[in-house]
């Protein structure tokens, strides 16, 4: 009798295989990788072989979606190429100033009228589901350092943010679960969740980025590292950042997406290094990537996708085809340089995933009351399992159309990256 844990990385292996040697035949297809993923999962899963054979657990979901955004949002920050002039983010603070709390306060009024819940796991909820995600939305995120197109600049810059800055709100939805006068905690909530913890975090991440840029740049005029390992600096610098913002109470992944802009600007004449670093995190986010929804596919069950179904799609149909679309609109609304197929496309790219995930385990962890937990659990993951199903889909060919038709903010043709 074979081992199952052998089969397990045989399929897996089979699975690398194919997705690596294919990858040129997939990236013309309506899938994304991440169904491809999700699939492969399920078979794994009690509904198809059976080699794997999980039940939720809210720590592990936490650590390892924790670890799969932190990776990400540097990623994330590192394809930024844009100078620190108003003009040049401006896309990006109307999508996280004005769009991701208007996200927040329609599916918590969704949730409560609709669904029926009250307003602190409305809340909550709300801020589990508005994270876009930084890493299923590869497809239409920057495709390198050079990349100027708005769309694409727009997603990648708003994913890297929005899993940091939808932390406040999470922790209003909690306070609120656990102690309804608001009043009593608001003025905390303000000055730790909301002030500190994203001032720590900036500074943070520029503060820590500037001294491994420093310390690397000292050391290797010295006595230079050796190439391979190198690259490990990207990922200390990631562990470092996000460590020690924790520990001052900040929003790590806030910090981790400020130290990727501050590294991509220190190295930006150095575009070898810049290069090599952002190949070797984009390396490791794909194989996140796998572990992720593969585990996430492990992890569906039908009895209760069918009990919370019907909550799940109000929630969903809500989010993708009225709240981000029409949040968008009226978002890009003045925004001298954003084409009504680019907001469009800006407002169906709300691509839910591994973000909204970390941020349920996190909640689990806070000793929610289990039937709350329970329903949050199957409304989220049948929320990312829509998303993963529909955006994989529409990806290819809606960015294809992109590409043949769409201009960049400088009316520049949209570069060909398949």
């Amino acid at each position: 009798m074979v081992d199952t844990y052998i089969l397990d990385l045989l399929i897996i292996g089979l699975l690398l295989l194919t997705v690596t040697l294919g990858s040129g035949w997939i990236a013309r297809l309506p899938l994304s990788y991440a169904l491809i993923y999700l699939c492969v999962g399920i078979f794994l899963g009690p509904y198809g072989t059976g080699l794997i054979s999980l039940t939720p657990n809210a720590e592990l979901i936490e650590r390892i979606t924790e670890l799969v955004v932190i990776i990400s949002v540097f990623s994330c920050g590192l394809k930024m190429n844009r100078p620190f002039k108003p003009w040049a983010w401006q896309i990006t603070a109307r999508l996280i100033g004005f769009l991701m709390p208007l996200c927040i306060i329609a599916i918590a009024a969704v949730s409560h009228w609709l669904i029926g819940l009250d307003w602190g796991p409305s809340i909550l909820l709300g801020a589990i589901l508005a994270p876009t995600d930084p890493v299923l939305a590869s497809e239409v995120q920057l495709a390198h350092v050079e990349d100027r197109d708005e769309l694409r600049f727009g997603l990648t810059s708003e994913s890297g943010l929005n899993d940091a800055l939808a932390f406040p709100f999470v922790y209003f939805g909690l306070h609120l679960i656990e102690n309804p006068a608001w009043s009593e905690w608001f003025r905390q909530w303000v000055a730790i969740d909301l002030f500190w913890a994203i001032g720590a975090g900036i500074a943070m991440g520029f503060v820590v980025a500037k001294g491994v840029v420093w310390i690397e740049r000292r050391l290797q005029s010295q006595r230079p590292a050796d190439e391979i390992m190198e690259d490990f600096i990207a990922l200390s610098t990631i562990l470092l950042t996000y460590s020690l913002t924790e520990i001052i109470n900040g929003y790590g992944f806030l910090a981790v997406f400020v130290a990727g802009v501050t590294v991509q600007a220190s190295y930006y004449h150095e575009q070898t290094k810049r290069l090599h670093q952002l190949e070797f995190i984009e390396r490791l986010e794909k194989l996140l990537e796998i572990g992720t929804i593969l585990l996430l596919g492990t992890l569906l069950r039908i009895n209760p996708i069918l009990h919370f179904g019907g909550q799940a799609l109000i929630a969903t149909g809500f989010l993708l085809f009225a709240i981000r679309p029409l949040g968008t609109w009226l978002s890009t609304l003045g925004h001298d340089c954003s084409q009504p197929s680019t907001r469009w496309l800006m407002g169906w790219f709300g691509i839910r995933g591994v973000g909204s995930l970390y941020y349920l385990g996190y909640a689990l962890g806070q000793d929610l009351p289990p039937r709350l937990g329970e329903q949050l659990t199957w409304i989220t993951c049948i929320v990312i399992l829509i998303s993963i199903v529909l955006h994989g889909i529409t990806a290819t060919p809606l960015m294809r159309w992109y590409r043949k038709h769409g201009e960049n903010r400088n009316g520049s043709p949209v570069p060909e990256t398949d």
